[in-house]
């Protein structure tokens, strides 16, 4: 029917695109979870603004430690010294009222300051405990009876405020008083024993609880805090990682282009070859970020030595390549090959240079791998800068630091720059990198530094 729109259904003819909604029939909301119409006009993957304010404070209810209003009901166990001056069965009722009053006060805010760490450490608290347990005492020696039970009350606030051994003590210690009071006293209606007991187990019931729920706390924002620490590290990664990829790559790039720019003019079949290999490293790039956006690349030294080949004879290098020494861990094929990208994408950018060759040896403990290269060298006036330069360079100091390696760059003895890694056989747990501090600053490389 042309120029109707209904919302009441919910068959199959319903309107894709049917301005009102209506109830959902016998399915449940799929956007909630809940039964039963959102109302009119109302989106139905977000119900109304109640809907939506009400589920964002569900969400927002997390369970967390009692507060203080909790332990303010335990007051009514005073009613029965209450009750004894409201009928006049007590001494001195203005007094007894007064010391009524002022043990409420220091009650409530005995409690109070109790669950806050600051204040609770502080020497008021202590003072304030100390003023409640003298009125205490007063009131019971005074009065006994049901004023005793004011002593459990005392333990409650003791076991807000103290902690560990002062707890220990003053719980024990209070429970004896009260049981010694009550036994003198003999007109409590109750056992003396269990006024002593229910002293005890009031703050050490109270104190358990609340310690309990304080660590969770604290466990819970050590969770948030370790998540966080996990994301910035993951991001460090990434960012290293898409350096060392994209640095690289993009180095061969503009080489090739460079070359099929000069060929085009005189031999196009070899510029079309060039742009071929250009084509070829582009798709090759595309994969590995893939792969280091997942995580999972790792990177094997026999392959990068050989793209280094690849890269530094397309710029007009010649690459010499010699290794020795015992078969290498993953984790330091991985360290090392990172080393070889990075050395290969400053040699080809920066460095001028004829030759760079590759040398792997190892012993039975650690593993050195050295790249030299003949270049122009630097600036003899210019001022030597403390610390290796250069954002390849820096991540990958700190990720071979973190794996009980190092780092160094200098100039050759002659000409040229030397780059020396060095990595323990079986240091490289943490060879991803994101736990180490940078390490020691050595000679710095104006061509392999940047």
């Amino acid at each position: 029917m042309s120029g109707k729109r209904t919302g009441a259904g919910t068959g199959t003819g319903m309107a894709a695109d049917a301005g009102t909604d209506g109830s959902t029939g016998t399915g449940a909301d799929p956007c909630t979870g809940t039964d039963g119409s959102t109302g009119t006009g109302a989106d139905p993957c977000t119900g109304t603004w109640r809907d939506r304010r009400r589920r964002r404070r569900r969400g927002s209810r997390r369970p967390g430690p009692p507060g203080p209003y909790a332990l303010l009901p335990w007051l009514l166990m005073g009613m029965g010294a209450f009750s004894n001056l409201f009928q006049g069965e007590a001494a001195n009722p203005w007094l007894g009222g007064l010391g009524l009053l002022t043990f409420n006060s220091l009650y409530i805010s005995v409690v109070f300051r109790g669950f806050d760490k600051k204040k609770r450490e502080s020497p008021v608290s202590y003072w304030l405990l100390a003023a409640m347990a003298a009125v205490t005492f007063g009131l019971a020696i005074g009065y006994g009876g049901s004023w005793l039970l004011f002593f459990p009350l005392l333990s409650l606030a003791c076991g807000t405020v103290l902690r560990h051994r002062q707890l220990a003590a003053g719980l024990l210690s209070l429970a004896v008083v009260a049981t010694l009071i009550a036994v003198w006293r003999g007109n409590s209606g109750t056992d003396p024993w269990t006024i002593g007991y229910g002293t005890f187990i009031s703050g050490a019931v109270t104190s358990a609880i609340l310690t309990l729920a304080e660590t969770v706390m604290e466990l819970r924002d050590t969770r948030q805090e370790l998540a966080r620490t996990a994301v910035e590290k993951e991001r460090l990664r990434f960012s290293r990682d898409l350096h060392d990829l994209l640095g690289h790559t993009l180095s061969v790039i503009v080489v090739k282009s460079e070359a099929a720019r000069r060929l085009a003019p005189r031999d196009m079949d070899a510029a079309l070859l060039q742009v071929a290999d250009i084509e070829s490293v582009g798709r090759q790039a595309l994969t590995e970020i893939r792969e280091a956006v997942t995580g999972y690349r790792e990177g094997s030294l026999a392959t990068e030595l050989d793209r280094a080949r690849y890269a530094l004879a397309a710029a007009g290098i010649a690459p010499v390549v010699r290794r020795s020494g015992p078969p290498l861990a993953p984790q330091t094929e991985a360290l090392l090959g990172w080393v070889v990208r990075e050395a290969v994408t400053n040699v080809v950018r920066h460095s001028r240079a004829t030759t760079c060759s590759f040398v792997v040896d190892g012993t039975s403990e650690r593993v050195r791998l050295t790249v030299t290269d003949d270049g122009g060298g630097p600036d003899p006036d210019a001022p030597a800068t403390p610390g290796i330069g250069g954002t390849g360079l820096t991540g990958l100091t700190e990720r071979l630091a973190a794996a009980g390696g190092s780092l160094r760059a200098a100039p050759g003895p002659e000409r040229g720059f030397v780059l020396t890694a060095e990595l323990p056989v079986d240091g490289t747990d943490r060879a991803d990198g994101t736990d180490g501090d940078t390490a020691a600053g050595t000679a710095p490389s104006p061509t392999l530094g940047r």
